[in-house]
This record gives structure tokens, C-alpha cells and sequence, in this order.
């Protein structure tokens, strides 16, 4: 079964939608060899064209080892501090050779230009040391 985004003509459709086109960070869950989940913060993009996300990582992240032993990957948006705007999605990643480099990528470069520029002084810096291209795969979404 192909993984759909809820109706955006719904509330929670529309605040997926919102969240996905307007966040800057999302939380990364991988497991790791002893089952112990690791989340991250991580930036991201949405390819609403393959409905995956996109997250470059750095060669020595730990992410990277445990993706290797189980690709199961969950990812979530911060609530609103009361317990409401919850979504989590699930899903698979794999590490892309089909992308290109951060640097090299328009949509993703303006989005975070602003971060890029205050923790990294150029794309070109921000893309060799985060390297490693992720698709994420959505299976599941849920929320309130």
C-alpha cells in the first residue's frame, strides 16, 4: 500500500500539511543494536513529489550504524507544550547515492540559508561535513 498524507481539507490534514512545508526541525528515532531508541533533532525536506523525506547526515553518525541493522525509523514534530499538534510518522530509511549534495540542492539550500550561514558560513562547508543523503519512506501517520 502506497503511504498518502491525511486530507488536507481535514484540520489535522491541513496542520501535517502546514508543518511539513513550514518546520525547520523534525525528530529523528532510530534503534539502536541494543533496541534502545536515539532520537535526534534533524533538518529535513519534504519531496511531496516522492513522498519521502530527505535528511543529510553527517559519515560519523551513529544513526548511520544503527540504519544498518534496522531501518525502522520513526519521525515527530514537537507538540504544542500541552500535550496537542502530536504527529508521528513511521517508516524505513535507506542512505540515497541518487541525491545530490546539500549545497547543491535550491530547495533545500534556501530553507535552511539562514541556519546555514550562522552555524557553517557556506553551503558548500554545511554539505562536506553533512554528507550522507537519507530517504525516509513514510509507512504510517497519526496524530491529533
Amino acid at each position: 500500500m502506497t503511504f498518502q498524507l491525511p486530507d488536507p481539507s481535514t484540520p489535522f490534514g491541513e496542520r501535517v500539511a502546514r508543518r511539513l512545508r513550514d518546520e525547520r526541525l523534525i525528530w529523528l528515532t532510530t534503534v539502536d543494536a541494543k533496541g534502545m531508541p536515539q532520537p535526534t533533532p534533524v533538518w529535513f525536506l519534504w519531496d511531496e513529489a516522492s513522498s519521502t523525506f530527505l535528511i543529510y547526515s553527517r559519515a560519523d553518525a551513529k544513526r548511520l550504524v544503527h540504519l544498518q541493522q534496522n531501518s525502522a525509523v520513526a519521525l515527530n514534530f514537537d507538540g504544542n507544550g500541552t500535550g496537542g499538534n502530536i504527529i508521528v510518522i513511521t517508516g524505513n530509511a535507506t542512505v540515497s547515492s541518487d541525491d545530490p549534495p546539500a549545497d547543491q540542492l535550491p530547495t533545500y539550500a534556501e530553507k535552511y540559508r539562514d541556519f546555514i550561514a550562522r552555524s557553517y558560513s557556506t553551503p558548500e562547508r554545511f554539505a562536506s561535513i553533512y554528507s550522507v543523503a537519507l530517504r525516509i519512506r513514510p509507512l504510517a501517520i497519526r496524530g491529533h
